[in-house]
């Protein structure tokens, strides 16, 4: 990989309502996985939740800051947003797209840098 961006979204709520949201996260993947599948410059899209911090992350990896920007303006996205706040989930603001500066594990070279 070279210069690629990571997108970090994050989403809390009450502790008491966490397991609503935990089904709510994965029943809206099939609303939001053709569309972000078949944007350009994906490379890999992550959703995790943790049940003691009651939050929920989107990790994405992109090949492009406009790449990663298209999430900004994907309409079922925007909706899901709006569906999950009106639900009473918060979602922290900005969502923030880092330029990655190293990376290592089992899919890429050790100690690769940008």
């Amino acid at each position: 990989m070279s210069n690629v961006v990571i997108r970090i979204s994050v989403m809390r709520c009450d502790p008491s309502e966490f397991e609503r949201f935990r089904a709510m996260t994965v029943e809206v993947e099939q609303v939001l996985r053709p569309g972000i599948e078949a944007m350009p410059g994906l490379l890999a899209f992550y959703t995790g939740a943790d049940a003691s911090n009651a939050a929920f992350s989107q990790t994405s990896i992109w090949t492009t800051i406009e790449n990663a920007k298209q999430l900004d303006r994907f309409q079922p996205m925007l909706d899901s947003g709006r569906q999950f706040t009106a639900a009473g989930a918060r979602f922290e603001r900005p969502i923030i797209n880092y330029a990655c500066l190293w990376e290592f594990g089992p899919r890429t070279e050790a100690g690769t840098a940008h």
